[in-house]
């Protein structure tokens, strides 16, 4: 499940550095406001036997804005959407975000026009694509082709020959984290986008947008859908657009 939040703002840009970082910043402040103790858990240990938070986000986005160089257009009416496999979680966020007139956004002041939550596809079929709207995010094990560890910041790309193997790991693993059936498999990468860099807490992650086909079970498929592809979700990456 998804909220949509419908925004306006008088502002024309963001910096690149604050066009995912707020995210995360507003989801734990609505959980510290509203649900305390899950917030705490989520940001001390996170969630299930891998402790991952099963939240995420994407970057604003202002259809109408005019491009501007070395900035993120924004302007207008426009949206941003906070998810969660957990409808209890999304819940807590719906009802911090309506009590709000503003968010602040790196700066710059989006008025809330609307709250809407959205449903995931039925994925019936037992088999999804998802294109993502951020970069997908993955570390691998840094390791060169003797076996030894030459780095700790092992940021794949979706050419790189690990990636598909550290990537459908992270969807089972998500899917043990919520208690669901976790066969759920990589099956194409049907696309792969430019690789860009987002600020997110002490240092930049990169990454590069994807367009993938899974197959699992529907249960599971809408609850990757709700959270985000690979790591790093609950900063802005691997968002899946709607």
């Amino acid at each position: 499940m998804r909220l949509r939040i419908d925004v306006a703002t008088a502002a024309t840009e963001l910096t690149w550095a604050s066009v995912l970082a707020p995210g995360r910043s507003l989801v734990y402040d609505l959980l510290a406001r509203m649900a305390p103790d899950l917030g705490r858990e989520f940001h001390d240990h996170g969630s299930g036997p891998y402790g991952m938070v099963p939240i995420g986000h994407g970057a604003p986005i202002f259809p109408q804005a005019k491009r501007r160089r070395g900035a993120y257009a924004v302007g207008g009416r426009g949206w941003l959407e906070l998810g969660s496999p957990h409808l209890e979680v999304l819940a807590v966020l719906a009802q911090g975000i309506k009590q709000r007139e503003l968010l602040d956004w790196g700066g710059a002041a989006f008025r809330i026009l609307n709250v809407t939550a959205l449903e995931p596809p039925g994925f019936a079929s037992g088999r999804g694509r998802f294109r993502t709207a951020t970069p997908v995010v993955m570390k691998g094990t840094g390791r060169d082709e003797t076996g030894q560890r030459v780095t700790r910041q092992a940021w794949l790309l979706p050419t790189d020959p690990e990636f598909p193997v550290f990537f459908q790991r992270n969807l089972r693993r998500k899917a043990e984290t919520l208690g669901m059936d976790p066969e759920v498999s990589l099956t194409e990468i049907s696309w792969v986008g430019a690789k860009r860099s987002f600020s997110a807490g002490k240092g930049a992650k990169p990454g590069a947008p994807i367009e993938v086909e899974l197959t699992g079970p529907p249960e599971t498929l809408q609850a990757i859908w709700s959270w985000g592809l690979g790591q790093a979700n609950a900063a802005g990456f691997g968002w899946v657009a709607a």
